[in-house]
């Protein structure tokens, strides 16, 4: 069992900031796990933002298109806590956030967030809303 708690959003002006925090607990988590946030706006399906996952000395992170430059995830596995840097927040990235737990995907090389189905554990969700 794996348990994912969100927390940090809000409602922020069109330009600002905030940051998200998942907190990872549970007999079955362990920070092998690749993570990642996922958001889901009003209407939608759940689409990756970003995800990271660290083997062996080697931190790996992907990006969704829409958010690179503006977004940073990042984790501290002492405290099993992952989060999410959102910088110059557009309306467009209002959405459910969503905290995610998987086995990690690579392409290429390189991680790929995923989808859905590539994660098995999820959190509740965290709101934001970014006004213009």
């Amino acid at each position: 069992q794996v348990d994912l708690v969100e927390s940090g959003g809000g409602s922020v002006q069109a330009g600002g900031s905030l940051r998200l925090s998942c907190v990872a607990s549970g007999y079955g988590y362990n920070s092998a796990y690749t993570l990642a946030w996922f958001q889901r706006a009003p209407g939608k399906g759940r689409k990756g933002v970003a995800a990271i996952d660290t083997q062996g000395s080697t931190t790996y992170t992907a990006y969704a298109e829409a958010v690179k430059g503006r977004f940073t995830i990042s984790k501290d596995n002492a405290k099993n806590t992952l989060y999410l840097e959102m910088n110059s927040l557009k309306p467009e990235d209002s959405a459910m956030y969503y905290c995610a737990a998987g086995a990690g995907v690579y392409k290429d090389g390189g991680l790929d967030i995923g989808s859905e189905r590539d994660y098995a554990y999820w959190g509740q969700g965290t709101q934001v809303t970014v006004s213009s």
